[in-house]
């Protein structure tokens, strides 16, 4: 199957050209406007966008919704869909829907745990009930059958297929480092045409990660996109490094953002960003980056300038 007849990011990736994503985060509420500045202010500067998924187990404008909203502005969303909230009835149902609305990228994720939504002022809901019905794995080779053979994951029929280009996550460097490569293995075999990395800091354990999997032949079979998330503080980094698993971040990038005087921070993140993107963009079997700049939307245009990817192709 040609990538370029199912999506715009499906069509950057089959001409061979370096494709860049970057995420946007739905609002916690119905305000169609908070959504719409960062639409203007991003857009242009990626193939696609993501659209999240209640991250980090906050309740947020649903991923199906903003993703059309993005669809109607002109933008192409990476609609992400995850395990922890539905069966695999209403995943199922959600992406036939889905897919009616002209949404064409699908990310496959297990999801935050819901504990990770207590934090800060906000209470969460730690005591919500994980489903995990089925698990990522299995969700991409549900979008695979919707898609191929127009079928459910029951065998059910549908009475068209779901034209959805499949990304699934990796996580390269979080231990077993062995068993992260195995599992990435058991994504692109069930499906995946894509892949969005955990975000990287330290390139050369990531460029090990990479061989390991080019040695087994995945880079051949899905686009992997690594994943930069743009600093803003040396406690953010040092958060990151104890607290997400596989984010491995060398104490040298956490002591130049403690140097950093407080006005120049946002310079200095944008650097080590721009930096690191050259030094994947090296690595063999690179097809492009995944950029994130949580809640700080504004600096990913010069990032991705800075990098030399613009303008898109």
């Amino acid at each position: 199957m040609s990538l370029g007849n199912v999506s715009n990011l499906g069509r950057v990736l089959d001409s061979g050209s370096f494709a860049v994503t970057v995420e946007i985060g739905p609002p916690r509420g119905p305000d169609i406007e908070a959504l719409k500045r960062k639409i203007n202010l991003l857009k242009g500067v990626a193939d696609a966008y993501n659209v999240t998924d209640n991250q980090t187990a906050v309740v947020r404008m649903s991923s199906i919704a903003a993703s059309k909203i993005i669809l109607d502005a002109g933008l192409e969303p990476v609609m992400q869909m995850t395990c922890r909230d539905r069966n695999r009835i209403a995943l199922q149902s959600d992406l036939i829907g889905a897919s009616a609305l002209g949404i064409r990228n699908c990310l496959c994720l297990s999801g935050d745990h819901q504990s990770a939504g207590a934090s800060g002022k906000l209470k969460g809901h730690a005591g919500s009930k994980n489903v995990f019905d089925i698990d990522s794995i299995q969700l991409v080779s549900v979008l695979k059958g919707l898609r191929d053979d127009a079928k459910q994951e029951s065998g059910d029929a549908v009475t068209h297929p779901t034209p959805f280009l499949i990304g699934a996550a990796w996580t390269p460097l979080a231990p077993p480092v062995s068993f992260r490569t195995i599992r990435l293995a058991k994504k692109i075999n069930a499906g995946a045409d894509f892949i969005q990395t955990q975000a990287v800091y330290d390139i050369t354990k990531f460029k090990e990660a990479v061989a390991r999997a080019r040695d087994m032949g995945l880079t051949d079979r899905a686009a992997i996109l690594p994943g930069i998330i743009v600093p803003r503080s040396a406690m953010m980094l040092e958060y990151m490094h104890k607290n997400v698993p596989g984010v491995d971040v060398p104490e040298a990038i956490i002591k130049r953002m403690a140097a950093a005087p407080k006005e120049n921070r946002v310079a200095i993140g944008i650097d080590i960003a721009v930096e690191l993107i050259a030094r994947v963009i090296e690595i063999p079997g690179i097809r492009g980056v995944h950029v994130q700049a949580i809640e700080a939307e504004e600096v990913l245009p010069e990032v991705i300038k800075r990098a030399g990817l613009l303008p898109r192709p």
